[in-house]
């Protein structure tokens, strides 16, 4: 029995290594553009996923890609011009634009952020010590992944009143999506300008990001994929009640690579604040400016990940060699213990396509 095992287990490993040097050999002296396809048709393989979208800067050459079908049995590809929920990708404009603010002088790392705050809130605090900017931006201020309300404005507000801090401020990671909505109204309140409003004049207006928006008008809506759930069933978009510091940007392949190239250039004093790390979490990335900070075959990749219902997508930044990356999908499933959920689906399309360029 025991000898039956070592012998199945030594198969499975040749075969593995079998299927990988095939795989590399395969894609050996390839174009960028060849092995971008290559990836992605492995990753279509799975017939949950309909389509995937793709973004390179890679040394100054700008491509974009687009594979599959937005609907089933359509045959309508993605295009430059499909709008994709970037959902808590969102949360690196929030974080570049908090950088801009640090460097602006509206505010500092270290204020405690009741300050900026509309109500008062005795609560937010653990043993006498205060939670910061820094705090709210690296998810080490002890808030909850969900705030107790999010109807509104004001029922977010009055929720924040039951929230417990368990933790010293700055010594735990604990994802949240309720801090960052305190941090873009903060940003609101300190430039007196709406959130959304100064995303626009400060990011995307800039770097003429003029397809990326929080609001749709009627064509827009047009453009806006259908994202599906791991059953194929259609998914409602995301609407967001609050100011938008968590998700609720829209943007296309064209605009994400406007979006790639202005994280790469860090003579821009924001986007050279906001890539500082602050941060180790306990899993295997640091953190700053709500970028998530790792290591990759010995370079920096500066990088998030969004997830909605119906649409998953990663952003990578490489400083280092001049590439950055954004592949996006209108699916969205979690995995199991015997298949990989498409988050990690696509973070792994996107790092093999990065191994593998020259």
């Amino acid at each position: 029995m025991i000898r039956n095992i070592q012998k199945t287990i030594l198969f499975g490993f040749v075969t593995f290594l079998i299927v990988s040097c095939n795989r590399n050999k395969s894609i050996e002296n390839k174009s960028p553009e060849e092995i971008v396809e290559h990836f992605a048709t492995e990753f279509l393989d799975d017939d949950r996923i309909y389509s995937v979208s793709i973004a390179l800067y890679n040394n100054g050459k700008e491509t974009t890609f687009h594979f599959g079908e937005q609907n089933p049995n359509k045959k309508n590809p993605p295009t430059d011009s499909t709008l994709y929920e970037l959902a808590s990708v969102t949360k690196t404009f929030t974080g570049t634009m908090v950088a801009k603010a640090v460097l602006d002088g509206k505010i500092s790392l270290d204020d405690d952020i009741r300050n900026y705050l509309p109500q008062e809130y005795p609560n937010f605090e653990y043993e006498g010590e205060k939670i910061t900017i820094k705090d709210i931006i690296t998810h080490t201020g002890g808030f909850p992944n969900f705030p107790p309300d999010d109807e509104n404005k004001k029922a977010f507000w009055n929720g924040l009143h039951q929230v417990e801090i368990s933790s010293k401020p700055g010594t735990e990671f604990h994802y949240s999506n309720t801090a960052p909505e305190i941090t873009a109204y903060i940003l609101e309140k300190t430039y007196g300008v709406p959130y959304q409003k100064l995303i626009e004049e400060h990011i995307l207006e800039p770097n003429e990001m003029t397809n990326t928006k929080f609001v749709l008008n009627a064509n827009d809506k047009i453009l806006l994929i259908q994202g599906y759930n791991g059953e194929k069933e259609p998914q409602e978009h995301f609407q967001n009640n609050l100011w938008g510091g968590i998700a609720g940007i829209h943007s296309n392949t064209k605009d994400l690579m406007k979006y790639i190239k202005y994280h790469l250039n860090e003579s821009i004093p924001e986007v050279q604040e906001s890539h500082k790390n602050f941060f180790k979490t306990q899993y295997d990335f640091d953190i700053g400016y709500h970028w998530n900070i790792i290591e990759f075959e010995n370079e920096i990749c500066y990088r998030h990940h969004g997830g909605i219902w119906g649409m998953q997508n990663w952003l990578m930044i490489f400083p280092e060699s001049n590439i950055g990356i954004a592949v996006l999908s209108n699916a969205s499933f979690e995995g199991t213990v015997l298949s990989k959920g498409i988050d990690d689906r696509l973070e792994e399309l996107a790092l093999n396509i990065k191994k593998e360029i020259k």
